[in-house]
This record gives structure tokens, sequence and C-alpha cells, in this order.
């Protein structure tokens, strides 16, 4: 499930960045007494209550200028207000309450989003400081007096932010339906697959790179099962993402990686491998989801009787590090091979909620270890006591041992190896967690 968002907003220069840097607890944003140093959104989760949010710290939107770059920065604002679940909206005590901060709030009161009110740099310990009262006259409720840079009030205000974030039961209910995130580079045909499986114009469809900015949900019931398509905007390289809207597109696309089950991970087989698709697969890959790599304008393809295994052949190297992932070659203008799309997808996400008894775990590893012996140093063997897995999307499995640091990276490949031999887990990431134990317990 992907995580709420929550927008950090404000007029320039009320301490914004701090007040982020405070939530998350490390220091990701710049802070500043320049106005403006916060350009583009900045995101990182955080975590109360047992509920984790994607926290989006904004430049400070000035309403009404004509400078380039504060109008670029007020736009930036506007499309974390358009994305976010609830705003924490940044006061200045020290300054009270000025024309810009009416205007601010008429902005977040047009969103119809929920708003906390955050009245920040009240830094003397005590009671409630009087010039907290006067924000009452911005008609959002009781505001909330907060020190940024020491940490006061933050505790009660991320308690009133966690009232207005979306019911996690509600998020839940429908266990059957398999959400699936399309993903790649601009223009590799997301968006007609999506209208193809779902057979209706859902997505708009043109040469242009980009047409998708949004992240845009398809419902669809088959003989395979019930499925939710989620086609999001082609992630470009870094160095390619000029345009404000472009910043949000990236973010939407992110936040469908997170709350899918499965991702197709959509390649252009007339471009072939490029270093971005292995860049994309390899967000998939770190939120643990269940991935397929879906060629796609195979119909376009010059072939002969050796062209798809040569192809893919020539994937498998290029996607060494998910060497498990299937690879399926369709054509979303044609609809070959969509069907077998249903299929697999439904697999991999089988594969990536698993569970394998801790009994047969043990039983693997005692044959793998006999056949290949741990690694040792100066004399000390690494001992493996017993394996089990401790949860699933993705299958996540815990190794009691002697000396964590002789439980090397390619022995750990090794037996991941030997587990995918024996239980398949196609499709699928692995994680180990090594844990040390006293050899006389």
């Amino acid at each position: 499930m992907a995580k709420p968002v929550v927008a950090v907003v404000g007029r320039p220069n009320v301490g914004k960045s701090t007040l982020f840097n405070k939530l998350i607890g490390k220091r990701l944003s710049i802070v500043d007494d320049t106005p403006g140093v916060t350009r583009d959104r900045i995101y990182a989760t955080a975590e109360w209550a047992g509920r984790a949010m994607l926290l989006v710290d904004t430049g400070g939107i000035e309403p009404n200028t004509d400078d380039i770059i504060l109008s670029k920065i007020r736009s930036q604002a506007q499309l974390a207000i358009d994305t976010a679940n609830v705003i924490i909206f940044v006061v200045d005590s020290k300054t009270g309450l000025v024309a810009s901060d009416h205007e601010v709030a008429n902005i977040l009161r047009k969103s119809g989003k929920p708003v906390v009110l955050c009245v920040n740099k009240c830094d003397s310990i005590g009671g409630t400081p009087p010039e907290v009262y006067e924000f009452y006259n911005l008609g959002l409720g009781d505001p909330i007096p907060v020190s940024a840079i020491h940490g006061h009030g933050t505790g009660d205000l991320l308690d009133e932010v966690v009232k207005y974030l979306p019911d996690e039961t509600a998020a839940d209910e429908d266990k059957e339906v398999i959400n699936v995130a399309i993903i790649g580079k601009p223009n590799v045909g997301k968006s007609s697959l999506v209208n193809r499986i779902s057979g209706q114009e859902r997505s708009i469809v043109t040469d242009i790179a980009g047409t998708t900015r949004d992240a845009v949900d398809t419902l669809v019931e088959n003989e395979y099962g019930r499925f939710n398509f989620i086609d999001t905007a082609g992630i470009r390289r870094k160095s390619r993402i000029d345009e404000n809207i472009e910043w949000y597109s990236v973010l939407r696309a992110r936040m469908a990686i997170e709350r899918s089950d499965v991702c197709v991970i959509m390649i252009d087989a007339l471009e072939g491998f490029t270093e971005q698709d292995s860049k994309i697969a390899g967000m998939a890959v770190e939120e643990g989801k269940g991935c397929i790599i879906a060629v796609n304008k195979w119909d376009a393809m010059e072939k002969d009787s050796q062209t798809l295994d040569n192809y893919r052949k020539k994937l498998m190297e290029d996607f060494s590090f998910m060497s498990y992932v299937p690879i399926v070659f369709i054509s979303a203008l044609t609809g070959q091979r969509v069907n077998r799309l249903f299929e697999l997808i439904k697999y991999v996400n089988e594969q990536n909620s698993m569970r394998i008894s801790t009994g047969m775990l043990n039983d693997l590893l005692l044959d793998a270890t006999a056949r290949v012996q741990p690694p040792s140093d100066k004399g000390k063997r690494l001992k493996i006591y017993y394996m089990t897995q401790v949860s699933v999307k993705p299958p996540t499995f815990v190794c009691f041992c002697n000396r964590a640091d002789l439980f090397h990276f390619s022995y750990q490949r090794y037996i991941e190896n030997q587990i995918r031999a024996t239980f398949g887990l196609e499709g699928t990431p692995i994680r180990f967690i090594i844990r040390e134990r006293d050899e006389r317990i």
C-alpha cells in the first residue's frame, strides 16, 4: 500500500525545511535564512504512532510574484498540495500574521485538503505563547505551537496529522485484487497496453513522450482474476527532468510502484535495453515487488528463427541483477501475448506471497551446506544454525549463524540460488536477515 502524502507548505523563510528535517530525523533539506533555497519538492518517509507517511518539503509560496524562480517554486508547491492527503501549513510566530499567510490559507482552502496549522519558532519553554492566538484569524482550526529547531510540539503536530490520514483498513478491503504498476521510460507503450487490456481509451496515447502525467487506475476482471492496472508516467533520467510537472509525474510513478503487488517493466523492442531501464527495474526491486519484463512492439521487429532466443539471452545478461524475472514479448498494438501477461502476473504475485515451512528450509540448508562448505577465516568456519521465513512480499528469511561477518554475499547468493532451484520464487526478490547467535546457546 502506498504511504499517504503529507505536504509541508507556507510562505518563504518560516522554517519549513527545518521542520521537515526534524520530522524525518535527518538533515535532508537545505536550511538557510535566504528565501527560495528550497526550490524543488524533497520527499522522505516519516513515521509516527505506527503510521508511515511520505513527507514532502516545498519551496516557500509567494502568491503574487513576477519573479520567474519564485513563480516556479509556487507551481512546485501547488503540485505538492494537489498530491497530498494532508497539508502542514507552517507560519512564523516571530513575524506574526502577515498578508501572505492569508493568501496561502486561501489557496489551501480551495484545495479541499485537511490542513494542520503549525506555528513555528515558539522556542521558549512554558505555556502557549500569546502571539499564537492571532493565527486563529486564518480560520484553519487550532494552531499548534512548535519549535522546529528544538523539536518542542512536533509530537502534538504529528498526532493531529495522523488523525487525517486515510484509513489503512479501507485501503486493504479487497485483497483479491492484484495491483499492477506498468512502469518504464516515456513512450514505450504503457498507456497503449492499459488501453488494450481494458478494451477502452482509458489513457491518452500519442507519440509524444510524457503524455501521461498522472498514475491512472484501471480495474480489469476476466478469467484470470481481478487486476488493478496503474498506468504511470514515463520515468526519465534526472538530467532530462526540466519541467515542474515532470517531478510530480516521477513522484506519482514511485508511489504507484509502492502500492503495487507486481510491476510490469516495459521495454521498447526496437530501442532495446538502456541504462535507464536498469534504474527503473532497480526501483521495483528495492521495494520488494514481483517483477515481469514485457518487451513491447515485438510485432514491429524484423525476425528470423533465432531472434527471440538471442534477444532473451541478451536481456538476461543486461538484467543479470534480477535474472529470476520472467520475460514476455508482447505487442500492445495487436494484442500479441497479452493474455500470457495475465497468467504471468498472477503467477508472480503468488511467488511473491509464498511461505515456506521452517522444516523444509532447514532440510534445504543442511543439503546446501553439505554440498558447498560455508566460508572460513583464520580457522574459524561459518556455522548456519537454522533459517526461517519471517515475511512475504518479498519472501524474507532470517539466518542464525555464529559469525555474521563470515556470511559473505557470495554465499548468501548461493543459498538464494538453492532456494530458487527448490521452491521457484520466480519473479520475486528475496531478502536475507543475518543474525549472530552465541554457539553456547
